[in-house]
């Protein structure tokens, strides 16, 4: 039976910031956001027009809301495409040797604390016993691009697969500190896919945005995307034929409904695209308001740390620290709303 003083503090939390960050503490240690935000955008050969456009789409919401929305540099997002007239924004082609260079290039300049989000829209495959996406000239497979990723030891790595029969990349692509999306639950699932576009909507738009701290994080975009499909398969009384699955535990074998409190959420909860330049209701982020957001941050990642050490506490002496914490977090939640206008 928790002490009553906790009690009162765990409901007032619960009031000021919603019953599911509260929740949210996962068994595991902390990942405070540090360093600067890379964005890699894959768009690979589209085969008809109208994917064409849609990739097309994608990848500028992608690379807009990155560059204007969140404030990432525009040196920092590279996208490369089926072909550079795409777009005025597309760096190069998206071949196999170009992804090859441009990884190592960014494996070169990334600093260690830095993070790194690969996004790929295309027609995925599963050929020779090996998880791939269709590109102008060879296809990469998830085991090349998995010895690149190897580049980034110490960096957070998210790689975002859009494309059909992407499944295969969750386990092919697991390791520790990276995060690992598919828009599907294996390469069975080889129908044309709609994550991608409700992906890239999550950050260009806001409704995303469960927590209302004027960012967000990629658990919030990848839950924003998985329920969205489910409405448009819903709402067209169409068969579910895309699952989307994220692996945050280095496991290889990801989950669907990612509980706040798994090992899943983790990493993704702590991955966010840059930092927005302004707030939900249109306000600057100022000095005092990103310093409250990385306060937030800290104050989630001590949470982290408590709850994997649990086992090794007195109960009287997890519920001191515990409330504490809480008691941080709750006065942390109402500074924002004083700025923002809103409960984050």
């Amino acid at each position: 039976m928790m002490h009553g003083i906790l009690g009162s503090t765990i409901a007032l939390a619960a009031t000021v910031l919603g019953a599911g960050t509260v929740a949210a503490v996962p068994h595991m240690g902390s990942t405070a956001q540090e360093g600067a935000t890379h964005v890699v955008i894959i768009s690979g050969l589209s085969g008809e027009d109208r994917f064409a456009k849609s990739f097309a789409k994608w990848g500028t919401d992608l690379y807009i809301a990155a560059t204007q929305k969140y404030g990432v540099q525009s040196d920092n997002v590279v996208w490369l495409a089926e072909a550079k007239e795409v777009s005025p924004k597309v760096r190069d082609r998206a071949t196999k040797e170009i992804i090859d260079r441009e990884l190592r290039a960014l494996a070169v300049r990334a600093g260690a604390a830095d993070r790194v989000m690969i996004v790929l829209f295309g027609h995925g495959s599963y050929q020779s016993n090996e998880s791939r996406i269709g590109l102008p000239g060879p296809d990469i497979t998830s085991a090349q691009l998995d010895l690149l990723l190897d580049l980034f030891p110490t960096q957070r790595v998210a790689v975002i697969n859009t494309s059909s029969a992407s499944g295969g990349f969750v386990k092919d692509l697991a390791a520790p500190n990276r995060v690992v999306v598919t828009a599907t639950k294996s390469h069975m699932e080889a129908n044309e896919t709609v994550f991608g576009g409700y992906f890239a909507a999550a950050y260009a738009g806001d409704g995303a945005d469960v927590d209302k701290d004027g960012r967000v994080s990629l658990l919030e975009a990848y839950d924003f995307a998985r329920a969205e499909v489910e409405r448009e398969y819903k709402r067209g009384n169409k068969m579910l034929t895309e699952h989307a699955m994220l692996d945050g535990a280095g496991d290889g074998k990801g989950v669907a409904a990612v509980e706040t409190a798994s090992p899943h959420a983790r990493l993704a909860r702590a991955f966010y695209m840059g930092s927005r330049m302004v707030t939900a209701s249109g306000k600057p982020v100022t000095p005092e308001l990103r310093r409250l957001y990385d306060e937030k941050t800290r104050i989630e990642a001590a949470l982290d740390d408590l709850r994997a050490k649990k086992d090794a506490l007195t109960q009287k002496d997890y519920e001191d620290a515990l409330e504490k914490l809480l008691v941080e977090l709750s006065l942390n939640a109402q500074a924002i709303k004083k700025l923002v206008g809103s409960t984050p």
